[in-house]
């Protein structure tokens, strides 16, 4: 220690030396963990862990319907719905989706006390998906954020789809179109029909509660209003 540095100047230094080495370890595991997903299909995610462990405790076994398929393997009409219904956007944005957010926004304001309305576009749901538990803070939206900036760099929009496709909880133990597919429709995810990707895009603002084998009437009109748009959104190398 310099003989005119105080203990508590030499303490600040050492605790700002660690807080940037952890920062910088941090950074460095979070970009090679995006990196692995770039080329490697996710073996679990955080959700589906979450939802194992809640299924243990309340002393059910909800297992995990999980099947990867590359993007070919699946059907356009599929990736087409999921885009109308998520992130018409999806193509142009790099992430976030500030027209959207600027539209929840007013709406909140407009409806303050009634359900908040979101703008999370796919890549931030992806991100939220692929890394981290769904939990409502702002630490982990200002993290979902950096991982949408990371994915949105490196993976690019086919493979952001790919693993947003593959990883999307479905209904209870069920993630992932192939799973969907087989699990409601008895098919797989290359065959589904524009009906049938309708549907299972209508349920995902609340997979556990719906179902697209047995749409309400709400769900009927939603997935109407998904197939009227399919036709008019672009989907990355299907387009």
């Amino acid at each position: 220690m310099l003989p005119w540095a105080s203990p508590s100047t030499s303490l600040r230094r050492r605790l700002g030396a660690l807080l940037g080495y952890g920062a910088l370890l941090a950074y460095a595991c979070s970009l090679i963990w995006v990196l692995l997903y770039a080329v490697l299909p996710p073996p679990v995610t955080p959700l589906m862990l979450q939802r194992l462990a809640e299924g243990l405790l309340q002393g059910e076994w909800v297992g995990i319907r999980y099947s990867w398929r590359a993007l070919p393997e699946l059907s356009p009409n599929l990736l087409r719905a999921l885009v109308a219904a998520e992130d018409a956007r999806f193509a142009q944005h790099y992430g976030f989706d500030w027209r959207a957010i600027e539209q929840a926004r007013r709406r909140n304001e407009r409806f303050r006390g009634r359900r908040l309305y979101g703008a999370s576009t796919i890549s931030m749901q992806t991100a939220k998906n692929a890394f981290l538990l769904p939990v409502r803070t702002y630490v982990r939206k200002a993290v979902e954020a950096y991982l949408t900036v990371l994915i949105e760099t490196f993976w690019g929009k086919a493979r952001i789809l790919e693993v947003y496709a593959n990883i999307v909880e479905w209904g209870p133990g069920i993630y992932g179109a192939e799973a969907a597919a087989r699990y409601y429709f008895g098919k797989p995810a290359h065959a589904l029909t524009p009906r049938e990707a309708s549907l299972l895009a209508a349920v995902l603002p609340n997979p556990r509660l719906w179902s697209p084998a047995t749409p309400t009437r709400y769900l009927q009109r939603r997935s109407e209003w998904v197939r009227s748009r399919m036709s008019a959104v672009s989907i990355p190398r299907l387009q």
